[in-house]
């Protein structure tokens, strides 16, 4: 970051006062800019015992199949930033029930959150983001084409807890 967003000057790297990383400091007006990780959220969607899925039409790992996700917007929630990319991506229309799983995906300097949601019918539309979405049952789940570590782990996390009536504990790894 060379320039402030707050008032444009230039920003110089240095560890602030009370503080024991570096960061960028404007050299005008003092503001002290963090880079933080970025959210994502999406949901394990399923219409009774098929489970939403939807394959990649933008990089990284185009062509590939994912859960319904994406970063999550200013001024909203991360359940209501899950439903709206279950919305764009899928065109699948969703009840949330509740936070399932929560991954820090530390090389990507991302936290994944997947909320467990109950679709209202079958009906799917994939986005511009999506070159389809399909309902999967268990047995037909494209395993070696699943684009990310994390969305792999949220499916095997559900298949694993539904037995248990999705009474669903949630799911907090680490991913280094």
């Amino acid at each position: 970051m060379n320039f402030c967003s707050r008032c444009a000057a230039q920003t110089h790297p240095t560890i602030p006062a009370n503080d024991n990383r570096m960061r960028h400091v404007c050299t005008q007006c003092g503001e002290i800019h963090y880079e933080n990780p970025k959210l994502v959220v999406g949901t394990v969607a399923y219409f009774n015992d098929k489970i939403l899925l939807c394959r990649r039409a933008i990089e990284p790992r185009s062509g590939k199949w994912t859960l319904p996700a994406g970063f999550m917007e200013l001024n909203e929630t991360t359940q209501e930033g899950a439903l709206r990319e279950t919305l764009e991506e899928a065109g699948a229309e969703v009840r949330p029930i509740k936070l399932m799983a929560v991954y820090d995906v530390v090389v990507a300097n991302q936290v994944h959150l997947f909320y467990l949601a109950e679709m209202a019918s079958e009906s799917l539309d994939p986005g511009e983001e999506s070159l389809e979405a399909r309902l999967f049952y268990e047995h037909e789940i494209p395993w070696d084409e699943i684009a990310f570590r994390s969305v792999e782990a949220a499916l095997r996390h559900f298949l694993k807890d539904r037995q248990v009536h999705y009474s669903l504990p949630v799911d907090h790894q680490s991913m280094r």
